[in-house]
């Protein structure tokens, strides 16, 4: 299907500093022969939570670790409140956090050890770190584990570790992708409430990559839907039910429709003989 024209974002928030934390404008990636991202554009304004959504391969961590000046892009521009990615690289990444998809921690350190190996890197004092990470380790039922090595913590609770690394020092733009990978109903709630609670009350930016569209619908507002490194449609769920046609229909269903896999019927009865 082609591409939906884009929606404008919102209103920035009452009291937000500067109309964009992120604006990605034409950005182009290839590795050798293979198009990670083509003339892709978006922007996250302060206190609104963008999900960025397509299907694997699509391009999203590539665009996420651009974002963040891990890859080069060949082509286009990063722009990171107001300021180009390299212009003060240390200054603003101090302003973000950020979960990969696969978090790799220090395994021989404790969940301790290294929550204050983070916080030393971003500058906090030793009472605001304490104060922080004590917060988030009973908030996410951690207590207690703190001081065992990481090697020996469960997916969920390395998630947690992650999710804590990259809120502890309040960031104003968190780059989240696949952030609810292993974490038990009520801690993915916790999450999703925080997110939700920080865009609106903290005028927090947020970028958050999920493949749980429903997740997604309940807590964006505005994705963007990417498939081989394009942007397909971006806009609010409403605004992208009414362009698309889909009057009525759910997140699922137009991200199916917009990526070519609506249609899977053939596909389950050949898996069901």
């Amino acid at each position: 299907m082609a591409a939906l024209p884009s929606s404008g974002a919102r209103p920035v928030p009452t009291g937000a500093v500067g109309s964009r934390a992120l604006e990605v404008r034409n950005v182009s990636k290839s590795f050798g022969p293979t198009v990670a991202l083509s003339s892709v554009s978006f922007d996250v304004p302060p206190g609104e939570i963008v999900g960025l959504l397509g299907p694997n391969g699509a391009g999203k961590s590539t665009a996420m670790k651009s974002v963040l000046g891990l890859i080069r892009p060949d082509a286009g521009e990063i722009r990171l409140f107001g300021r180009a990615i390299d212009e003060d690289p240390v200054s603003l990444k101090r302003q973000i956090g950020y979960v990969p998809e696969s978090p790799a921690l220090y395994e021989y350190l404790t969940g301790a050890e290294y929550l204050d190996f983070v916080a030393d890197m971003y500058g906090l004092d030793a009472a605001t770190r304490s104060e922080r990470i004590h917060q988030f380790l009973n908030g996410f039922e951690l207590a207690g584990h703190e001081n065992a090595l990481i090697s020996g913590y469960s997916q969920g609770m390395r998630q947690k570790v992650a999710l804590i690394a990259a809120l502890s020092h309040r960031p104003k733009l968190l780059v989240l992708d696949e952030p609810l990978n292993g974490l038990d109903p009520r801690s993915a709630r916790v999450v999703k409430d925080l997110l939700r609670n920080l865009a609106d009350h903290e005028h927090v930016a947020v970028l958050f990559s999920t493949h749980v569209l429903e997740i997604a619908q309940a807590i964006c507002d505005r994705v963007v839907i990417l498939d081989h490194g394009r942007v397909l449609a971006s806009g609010s769920f409403a605004s992208l039910r009414e362009r698309s046609g889909l009057v009525g229909r759910d997140l699922e269903e137009i991200f199916l429709t917009l990526t070519g896999t609506g249609d899977l019927h053939d596909v389950v009865e050949a898996l069901s003989r």
